[in-house]
């Protein structure tokens, strides 16, 4: 059993009534091997099984978790960088923290992933003041005006139009909707069957990635110690690797569930 079918045994399901009887195999899996294999995979892998739970949206407490100690993770590894290095320790803590939030929510995107939209800040509406008639007023055939035009400002409502008004934005790539390939039209015409490809936009993932300007800027905000140039240039590295190390932890919590439910006795 890997991570993502186990996944069906952490939502609710309907019985299923039958007059057959249940398979009794010495290989047969039973929801207690199934809960078993679950703790003993927070007990080996704690951080992976975490990161992956909390990428699902299984529970908000392995989502929080993952973050404490991925945050662990980089405060081992922060030193190595003399940006991070020369900082004070409670300001290190905070900038290795933002950085960590932003690389498990990059870990966690996909194409079905939405985000608030920043225009409108997930309302759907923009407000802003505008005139607004009230009565347009009566002027006659020859322009002579009777009654003047009634306009006070006040605060309208407008559908935002980066996200038509729906909150949020979809993360799937522009290019190729979140299918990871995009047609190749000059080779399509010339063979006369579809020829597709590596999207270039997103590199085949499908979504796009959160800009690690964003995770700058974040850390800016809280000391200005770093300039935006040591942030480019040796603090990225860092930060991408936060990103792998989820992955790696996401692999190695994979491995571990496979092994578990495969043969006990040899973990």
């Amino acid at each position: 059993m890997n991570l993502e079918s186990a996944l069906k045994y952490h939502f609710a399901k309907s019985p299923s009534l039958t007059d057959s009887s249940r398979a009794t195999s010495s290989e047969t899996l039973t929801g207690t091997d199934v809960m078993a294999a679950f703790g003993m995979c927070q007990s080996k892998v704690s951080f992976g099984y975490a990161a992956f739970t909390g990428k699902m949206g299984l529970s908000r407490n392995d989502k929080e978790k993952a973050i404490k100690l991925l945050t662990q993770y980089g405060m081992r590894r922060c030193d190595k960088v003399a940006a991070l290095r020369k900082l004070s320790p409670k300001i290190k803590v905070k900038v290795v923290q933002i950085l960590a939030k932003f690389a498990f929510m990059d870990y966690s995107r996909s194409a079905a992933s939405v985000t608030e939209c920043e225009k409108c800040r997930g309302v759907g509406i923009i407000y802003a003041k505008k005139d607004v008639t009230k009565h347009p007023g009566i002027i006659r055939q020859d322009g002579k005006v009777i009654i003047e035009p009634w306009v006070e400002t006040e605060q309208v409502g407008e559908l935002c139009q980066k996200c038509s008004g729906k909150g949020s934005i979809s993360c799937a790539c522009k290019d190729c909707k979140g299918r990871g390939t995009a047609m190749v039209q000059e080779e399509t015409e010339r063979q006369g069957v579809p020829v597709r490809k590596a999207c270039k936009r997103c590199s085949g993932r499908g979504y796009e990635r959160i800009p690690a300007s964003k995770a700058f800027r974040a850390v800016r905000a809280v000391t200005d110690g770093i300039s935006v140039a040591t942030l480019e240039k040796t603090v990225k590295p860092f930060y991408e690797d936060l990103i792998q190390e989820c992955e790696r932890e996401e692999t190695k919590a994979n491995s571990m569930l496979k092994k578990v439910t495969s043969d006990f006795g040899d973990v």
